[in-house]
């Protein structure tokens, strides 16, 4: 059984048993039906995964890597906030009539601070700081920007990341300020479980745990059956992963640089609804 397995399937039980429904308030997010989009959830769920014993994938669901790791590009290394610079549509719903989701995400990653080094913005100050003065304990990024949470389509979700080099090994930290469990909880670790692999191999290191950090777990009520559905499954192991070794510059990784050999899943279910 693959490992994202076991915590993907712990984590919705323990909401489905102990967690807290929010139908007596007032929510933001919404059906398409117009109807009130409430969920039952748990506060404060820590989840670790040592990327040394294998890849955190999902198989309980099939899962699409390369448009995971589109999106994570998307935001890391074009740093765009421009649907029309993606691959899918996960994004669409945000967007306004030119494709832009406001000061959110990319936008935020794109932006140049003055450091000791020049005006650069926060990825290159990243893989600055790693290779240059890997043990700091700052190296971290922030897409939770007050200033301009007004002009962003939404706030951003997974919000920060926190980087730590003990020996030779990167760890992170990734920090969520809200999961939606069904949708979401697989795309988010594979996606930052490759970020952290292509950071250490750019900076010569070797990728260590991803811990990640979620405030709000939770799991949509017309997602329950869904969720149920795929407790009932018989996961499979774990696919073997492997990045191009070839590749020295961020920038220079593509979708096609990462691989998954034996990868067994089942089958997505049938049209999942979004909550927006």
């Amino acid at each position: 059984m693959s490992y994202a397995d076991q915590v993907f399937i712990q984590n919705c039980r323990d909401i489905l048993r102990q967690g807290v429904w929010d139908t007596a308030l007032p929510v933001r997010p919404h059906w398409e039906d117009g109807a009130p989009a409430h969920t039952i959830k748990l506060f404060g769920v820590v989840n670790r995964y040592d990327l040394r014993q294998e890849f955190p994938i999902l198989t309980v669901r099939k899962q699409f890597l390369k448009s995971a790791v589109d999106e994570l590009l998307w935001i890391w290394q074009r740093k765009s906030n421009n649907v029309k610079d993606l691959n899918s549509h996960v994004w669409d719903a945000w967007a306004d009539e030119s494709g832009s989701i406001g000061k959110a995400y990319g936008y935020q990653l794109g932006v140049k601070h003055s450091y000791p080094q020049g005006e650069i913005d926060q990825v290159d100050k990243v893989l600055w700081d790693l290779k240059h003065d890997p043990a700091s304990r700052r190296i971290l990024t922030s897409l939770y920007n007050h200033h301009d949470l007004n002009e962003m389509a939404l706030y951003p979700c997974a919000w920060s990341m926190t980087f730590n080099v003990s020996g030779n090994t990167l760890n992170g930290i990734l920090n969520q300020r809200s999961q939606d469990m069904l949708t979401a909880n697989g795309w988010n670790v594979m996606q930052y479980a490759v970020l952290l692999h292509m950071l250490a191999q750019v900076s010569g290191l070797q990728a260590g745990e991803l811990v990640h950090v979620i405030a709000d777990c939770h799991i949509y009520d017309r997602h329950v059956p869904v969720v149920e559905e795929l407790l009932s499954r018989t996961p499979y192991d774990a696919p073997k992963f492997t990045l191009d070794p070839a590749v020295t510059d961020f920038y220079a990784f593509t979708p096609d640089s990462v691989k998954l050999e034996d990868y067994q899943a089942h089958p997505l279910e049938e049209k999942i609804p979004v909550a927006v």
